[in-house]
């Protein structure tokens, strides 16, 4: 997209989500697997590592997942209008581009990280395409039908666990299921667990080793990914173009509407993740009760929750547009590819064991000291690269790839 065709409030949106999902992702980047569920996962708590998980459950797990999604399928609908008004098929552009994000991703996965999203999107958004040419409200109601059958999904998948949980604990159950449940059990919660200490040992190893583990994980592990986020990451970019159309996401709201819809979404969506953190905390940090918040008995209230924080950041550019920070958010959002990218490598190459080695040795209560800086230097080197070559690397890359696709 040209210079001239952005919608400066989307860039915006796309900075803040950018920075916001790192909040997240560092525990993926420096902690076990199962720790981003459960951090216990990492080692015994601290005050400072329960109120680093709160923050993290309460403002952002999913949040900013669902905040990029909203953005993609916004971003879609602009593509397609954009190569239809110049003659071309703007579908077939949109899956050019899809199979090369796909690509991308791929890399993003093998050469560095195993929490990648691009492949997701590039899958979903082919069946978005789908959904285009219809009106706002039907937009939104058949995001809300696939979030119903997101939640189902997810839901049964704990319910499952539950179920085992109890055959297990039967005076009748044979050894093989009691062993088999307090195995699975421990790989979610005790960090002295085999899989735990043996995914702590690849991840402190050389390029090679953790490739390898990697190459032997795929697609099984990517397509547990895109079953366990692939129907709300195609609600949410139907919302995304629901809320194109409707004029929100390009701005065109005004200043009470949007902080009536922020603060309404924050009531809504608040007060219960509030009382299932309070479960969770009240039952140390049990692995089921962990597990499934963070799976699935959050995902109603992470909807409005998103759509909150878009509110919640329209209205601040809508009251304080002109502020330089809010600039430097949108430089940031014109290179979010690059950052998303970049966020990886710098990541990496802090905890793995091809960098710094730090993985599973920094307590989660130090990690916005490795967040905060990494924010600065996205709003400090985004304007700078934007203002002297108007496109990102990877986003420069991206479309040169997809012109190859269609030509």
């Amino acid at each position: 997209m040209t210079a001239s065709a952005r919608i400066p409030a989307m860039d915006i949106l796309r900075g803040c989500a950018v920075m916001g999902i790192l909040w997240m992702n560092i525990i993926a980047f420096s902690q076990p697997q199962t720790a981003y569920f459960n951090p216990v996962a990492a080692g015994p708590l601290s005050t400072g590592d329960i109120a680093f998980w709160l923050v993290s459950l309460l403002l952002f797990d999913g949040k900013m997942r669902g905040l990029f999604a909203l953005l993609f399928g916004a971003s879609m609908l602009l593509l397609i209008d954009r190569e239809e008004m110049a003659g071309r098929d703007g579908a077939r552009a949109q899956k050019v581009r899809a199979g090369w994000l796909f690509v991308i991703g791929l890399a993003h996965y093998l050469l560095l990280w195993w929490g990648d999203i691009l492949m997701v999107y590039a899958v979903v958004s082919l069946i978005a395409l789908l959904f285009v040419r219809q009106e706002p409200m039907a937009l939104v109601k058949s995001a809300f039908l696939l979030f119903l059958l997101q939640f189902l999904l997810v839901a049964g998948f704990i319910g499952s666990l539950y179920a085992w949980s109890h055959a297990a604990a039967a005076p009748d159950a044979t050894t093989a299921l009691r062993q088999g449940f307090a195995s699975f059990m421990t790989g979610l919660s005790d960090p002295a667990s085999p899989a735990i200490q043996a995914e702590i040992a690849t991840y402190r190893s050389g390029f090679g080793a953790i490739l390898a583990h990697k190459l032997s994980g795929f697609p099984g592990q990517w397509l547990w990914s895109l079953m366990f986020t692939g129907l709300e990451t195609l609600g949410f970019m139907l919302l995304g173009m629901a809320m194109l159309k409707g004029g929100f996401l390009a701005g065109r709201w005004n200043v009470e509407q949007y902080w009536r819809t922020a603060r309404h979404c924050f009531l809504i969506g608040l007060p219960p993740m509030i009382a299932l953190a309070c479960w969770v905390i009240a039952s140390g940090f049990a692995p089921l009760p962990a597990f499934g918040t963070a799976l699935a008995w959050s995902f109603p209230f992470r909807i409005p929750l998103t759509v909150g924080w878009a509110s919640l950041i329209l209205w601040v550019v809508a009251r304080f547009g002109s502020h330089p920070l809010l600039a430097r958010c949108a430089a940031a959002g014109r290179l979010t590819l690059s950052n998303y990218l970049a966020t990886s490598l710098i990541m990496c190459a802090i905890f793995y064991g091809w960098g710094l080695g730090l993985f599973g040795h920094v307590r989660i209560a130090m990690l916005p000291l490795f967040i905060l800086p990494t924010w600065a230097v996205m709003l400090l080197w985004s304007p700078w690269w934007n203002a002297r070559f108007g496109q990102g690397p990877m986003e420069r890359l991206w479309r040169a790839l997809a012109r190859i696709g269609q030509a």
